[in-house]
């Protein structure tokens, strides 16, 4: 019997011990659940990740699934300026923590900031945030004045006065000549020193300067241009403007430009008949502006007689360009240049098969609600109705393909209303703002017309079109002086263009962009330029026998 009570306690042993074993539960690990981004406002509108326009103290709401640890927001959330600079900014919670509230410090107006979330965010459970959040945010313009307001005419004085100091005071010190830009040391451009030329003149003209010292630069320049380097008689593009010798705008291009001639030409001839008095300073300085004007070889640029002009030579290269001046373009006053010679004219034929391209170059479309007589479709770059028209006056003036008046105005509004309708959503394009042209933009350069918007304003643009939309240039010319003058307006007047999307704004003057500014003004103004260039008795015979009339010639 006491056996048997030892065996079934052995047995109960051995069965508690077996139970023990089959009751033990190892311990597991819990990973909380991850989270995902919900929703995004930017005072209290919803916009995707990209909003333009905010105002400077913009209140951001980040939604997300689950709640939010509050100690992972500081090292998950980072707000800097495009340029890098760290925006400070406070934070606090809603709808029971699942909502981020940011509001940051004033930001600066017309600046791009980028706020993001990384998936360091974790949730109060623990969990992880699955994908990354970024948010893009340009400001708004400041619309206040930055400048106190004067008179339209006090504006103009301004705007011509303090542009002019690009050429004068910035003009190269050996030759006089304008450097191609701000920073291009001893390199001089030969188009634009002729539009610098006409601006000395209109300086002269509002006594911005003495006309002795006008004169002065002009013996300086034309001294200059005369031992400097030509190819039958044309001008290099770019020259160097402490030797004259020429600086190649392209490998092939390292010679003449006929068109860049046509462009100082204008400048001379303006100058030729402004300088006037029969004192010997004066007479010497016309005398030695013919010797320029004269040997200029302008049909020999018909290669070997061709019903056309070509635009480039090279020494090297010779005619391995073969680019046709062709119309419609910036191009009208080279072959009135060419049919104005009395050295070496070309006759109506290159003009009507060359530039006229016998009639291909008219257009006759509607667009944006304006007919365009000439040119590509919707207008192209607007320099097209500055660069030849700084001398050439177009108002009556007509022939065989057009009246020029019609044409300028026409192309002026187009651009206008096509910035005014910004049919690409452009950030700040508006009946204020607007000018489509060739010009500096972010990391390069393009000429802007409304097939081919980049998004990028030139000043230039609206403002050398005062005499053909003076509404609408002066009110583009208020509100880049008013309004974007804190950050455009400089030393030489307007920098070259801005882009309101990226919140870029160029440094940079261009001698091509800032002298039909001046130029335009002035014969917005008074007609000066226009009524010098067009009383030169060559080009009242030359373009009469390219067939245009008007009241002028």
């Amino acid at each position: 019997m006491k056996n048997l009570k030892y065996s079934w306690s052995a047995i109960l042993l051995l069965l508690l011990l077996g139970c023990s074993k089959a009751d033990k539960v190892t311990p597991t690990t819990v990973v909380p659940s991850s989270f995902s981004f919900e929703s995004l406002k930017v005072n209290g509108v919803a916009n995707g990740s990209i909003y333009k326009n905010v105002n400077t103290q913009p209140v951001i709401r980040i939604s997300f699934s689950a709640a939010i640890n509050h100690n992972s927001t500081a090292q998950s959330i980072t707000f800097n300026s495009k340029a890098g600079q760290a925006v400070s900014f406070t934070t606090a919670y809603d709808n029971h923590d699942s909502t981020i509230v940011i509001t940051p410090a004033a930001l600066q107006a017309i600046t791009q900031y980028t706020l993001g979330v990384s998936t360091k965010l974790s949730s109060s459970s623990g969990g992880s945030l699955q994908t990354a959040v970024s948010l893009q945010l340009t400001t708004a313009v400041d619309t206040t004045n930055k400048f106190p307001v004067i008179s339209d005419a006090a504006l103009l004085d301004l705007v011509q006065k303090q542009t002019f100091k690009y050429f004068w005071d910035f003009g190269h010190p050996t030759s006089g000549l304008a450097r191609e830009r701000n920073t291009s040391g001893d390199v001089v451009t030969t188009g634009g020193s002729g539009f610098g030329i006409m601006a000395i003149v209109a300086a002269i003209n509002r006594q911005f300067i003495t006309r002795a010292d006008g004169l002065a630069r002009m013996q300086k320049i034309v001294a200059f241009l005369k031992n400097a380097q030509t190819f039958h008689g044309a001008f290099p593009h770019w020259m160097n403007g402490a030797t004259g010798v020429v600086v190649p705008f392209s490998q092939q291009d390292d010679g003449a430009d006929l068109v860049e001639t046509s462009y100082l030409m204008q400048g001379l001839l303006t100058a030729r008949q402004y300088f006037n008095d029969p004192g010997i300073p004066e007479t010497t300085l016309r005398n030695d502006i013919n010797i320029l004007w004269n040997a200029v070889e302008w049909d020999w640029f018909t290669q070997n007689g061709q019903n056309t002009l070509y635009w480039h030579w090279s020494p090297n290269y010779a005619w391995s360009t073969n680019m046709q001046v062709n119309g419609w373009d910036e191009a009208l006053i080279t072959y009135v240049m060419a049919a104005s010679s009395t050295t070496h004219p070309i006759t109506k034929a290159v003009y009507d098969n060359g530039w006229a391209r016998n009639g291909a170059m008219k257009n006759g479309n509607t667009y944006f609600g304006v007919a365009l007589p000439l040119g590509p479709a919707e207008g192209g770059p607007l320099f097209f109705a500055h660069y030849s028209f700084l001398g050439i006056n177009p108002n009556g003036l007509t022939d065989a393909y057009t009246s020029y008046d019609v044409q300028n105005k026409a192309h002026a509004m187009i651009n206008y209303n096509y910035c005014v309708a910004n049919p690409q959503g452009n950030n700040g394009y508006s009946a204020n703002c607007w000018g489509l042209t060739a010009s500096d933009i972010e990391n390069g350069y393009t000429a802007s017309s409304p097939t081919n918007d980049v998004g990028v304003i030139a000043p230039t643009a609206a403002i050398s079109s005062l005499p053909y939309t003076p509404t609408q240039s002066m009110a583009a010319l208020r509100y880049f002086y008013y309004k974007l003058g804190d950050k455009m307006w400089g030393q030489y007047g307007f920098y070259d263009a801005f882009d309101l999307n990226d919140t870029w704004f160029a440094n940079s003057t261009l001698a091509i962009d800032q002298g039909p500014i001046i130029d335009m003004i002035e014969n917005y103004r008074s007609g000066l330029l226009w009524n010098l260039f067009m009383s030169c008795p060559e080009v009242k015979t030359g373009m009469k026998n390219l067939g245009f009339q008007s009241p002028n010639l």
